[in-house]
């Protein structure tokens, strides 16, 4: 019987006899005395094998990394000048009575301390790279994160109620994952995108709080905040407003963020609008400690000579915009380059650029850059007094479509703060962002499509610009940003037949489609359906913060790659013409054997 975790065992067990298990880190033979560094999922401690115990002695002889070991020993004090400051056992180490292989282990396919591991080694070999302790470690404090999120919910009245894996396909913004049924021939199940719909049932069937930690699958590309099966704190709840729902998430968050990491979080989180958020960050997510800002300058442009902005400055689909760099007129070619390179990432066109070295000058003498020449003085004289600009600074552009100089000039922002020093120095840096458009029209298709999805409530005031002018019609939405991440977002939802049979007649969905495709929820909202609203937090990437990890993969105990395969499983595989034929299933192009 263990007495305790290797890694707990400290100077509270001195002079005790402890049974330990665990695997064996590291072996050094020290002059006759050997010394294993026994390992498990709390740390390590220091076991020493003594000459004079001839029977343990020769069994610690045979021992190698990675042997899975059972230790029984005495505590005792490490001897002066040894301690270890950085483990919970520094200050002593067990002298092992018994050493007892339990299962001997072939060579690893890598050292567990081995810090400059390929991805694809690691996933591969992905069971013994979660022995690894910074994996271990990340593995806990996502077990502790979860387990706040359930504290905080369960003490709030909040219940746990699972929802169904196999559902019907309905559009949320991404493919679904398709599951073929072999009962109902032709027929298909879809893994849910998320429990949208049916926690929207649950508000109807009178579950005033629901929450659930669960998986969720979307077809989409992938990147490192993204894989095609993620976790999500998904939550709901009736007769709330919209500021009453975002302050028990702002509690429940202050909460998960102080129980596992010991980290208080402002209070109260500030609210930033959409539009604000656009105009002065270039995101719905931005990074609050990024000192930088955006500043839209296309009224000082739609007159000059410089056609790339003149264009751009005359069309409301379009946006000049300026970001000030303080002391940036240092920046070489080079690094202006690559900053050009960066943005069209974001598909922008290419980079201007005004080097300030002289603000009393507003000609080429004081300012450097190929556009001066084509921008009038009062034009300049705007920028600068505008972007607040000064001897010594550079001034970047941008002059497209909306979205385009949003995203790259925003991204830009991020970077260059970060890379820069632009920061404000705050570790933490949590934002509402709220008052969401409803809709964004799709130039491609010539239609409205829903910002969230389709079952987001507008603000009860712009109810009439569903029929009028969905344009103008702003959302009772709201997003959690951290640090230039989304940690979560929701809405209050319509909770009227006749809200949501509008607001699918806005989007082009008609009488019948909504049937075919929302009948059970359109049904369940005229029997009495509450208000009721939520928000959904995803867990992988709360965990990642936290951990300063650069990707979700290493908060996930088995990630797919970002061409969604499981290199430990070889997933996805093919399967035999008997599994699909009982699935009326053929293959167009038949996979070849390899």
């Amino acid at each position: 019987m263990r007495t305790t975790y290797s890694g707990l065992v400290s100077a509270a067990h001195l002079d005790q006899t402890v049974t330990l298990f665990g695997w064996a880190h590291r072996r050094r033979d020290h002059g006759g005395v050997i010394f294993i560094d026994l390992r498990d999922r709390e740390g390590l401690v220091q076991v020493v094998c003594d000459p004079d115990r001839a029977e343990t002695f020769s069994v610690a002889e045979g021992v190698r990394n990675e042997f899975c070991l059972r230790v029984t020993g005495k505590v005792r004090r490490r001897p002066e000048g040894t301690t270890n400051s950085n483990l919970i056992s520094g200050e002593i180490e067990v002298l092992a009575h018994e050493l007892e292989v339990l299962n001997p282990s072939v060579t690893p396919p890598f050292q567990l301390d081995d810090e400059n591991l390929s991805e694809t080694v690691r996933l591969t070999n992905r069971v013994i790279d979660l022995r690894r302790p910074a994996m271990q470690k990340n593995m806990l404090l996502r077990y502790k994160t979860a387990r706040a999120f359930r504290r905080f919910l369960d003490d709030a009245g909040f219940i746990d109620i699972e929802t169904p894996m196999l559902t019907k396909s309905t559009p949320e913004g991404a493919r679904d994952y398709l599951v073929p049924s072999r009962v109902h021939d032709g027929m298909f199940f879809a893994l849910p995108q998320s429990p949208q719909l049916f926690k929207q049932l649950l508000m109807v069937a009178g579950y005033d709080r629901y929450y659930q930690i669960t998986k969720c699958f979307r077809d989409e590309d992938l990147r490192a905040d993204r894989q095609p099966e993620f976790t999500q704190v998904d939550i709901e709840t009736s007769f709330l407003t919209e500021t009453e729902i975002t302050g028990i998430m702002e509690n429940l968050i202050r909460y998960v963020f102080k129980d596992a990491i010991d980290v208080e979080l402002p209070n109260p989180f500030p609210r930033i609008s959409y539009t604000e958020a656009m105009a002065r960050y270039g995101s719905d997510k931005p990074d609050l400690r990024v000192t930088l800002e955006l500043v839209d300058v296309a009224d000082a442009m739609k007159d000059v000579a410089f056609k790339v902005f003149a264009g751009a400055a005359n069309d409301p689909a379009c946006r000049v915009t300026a970001l000030r760099i303080p002391g940036g007129a240092s920046l070489s070619r080079g690094e202006i380059d690559g900053y050009t390179e960066f943005v069209k990432i974001y598909g922008a066109k290419g980079l201007a650029y005004i080097k300030v070295n002289d603000i009393t000058k507003l000609n080429e003498e004081g300012l450097q850059s190929p556009i001066v020449k084509n921008l009038s003085e009062a034009s300049l004289k705007t920028v600068m007094e505008r972007t607040g600009a000064a001897s010594g600074d550079l001034i970047f552009f941008g002059a497209d479509k909306a979205k385009v100089v949003s995203d790259a000039l925003g991204a830009l922002r991020t970077k260059i703060g970060h890379e820069k020093g632009h920061v404000d120095g705050r570790r933490w840096a949590p934002a509402w962002v709220v008052d969401f458009p409803m809709f964004d029209y799709d130039e491609e298709d010539k239609r409205w499509v829903a910002c969230h999805h389709p079952f987001t409530s507008p603000k009860d005031e712009h109810m009439g610009f569903l029929e009028t002018d969905p344009g103008k019609c702003l959302a009772k939405a709201y997003d959690l940003a951290l640090n230039g991440w989304e940690l979560g977002g929701g809405s209050v939802r319509i909770h009227r037949a006749d809200v949501q049979e509008k607001v699918f007649k806005a989007l082009g969905i008609g009488d019948e489609e909504a049937q075919l495709k929302f009948g059970f929820l359109l049904d369940a909202l005229k029997y009495g359906a509450p208000p009721h609203g939520g928000l959904a937090f995803g867990l992988d990437r709360i965990v990642t913060m936290m951990t300063g990890a650069e990707s979700i993969r290493d908060v996930i105990a088995f990630p797919k790659t970002q061409r969604a395969q499981c290199l430990l499983t070889q997933a996805p595989s093919p399967v035999d013409e008997k599994q699909l034929r009982e699935l009326h299933i053929k293959l167009r192009n038949p996979v070849k054997p390899e």
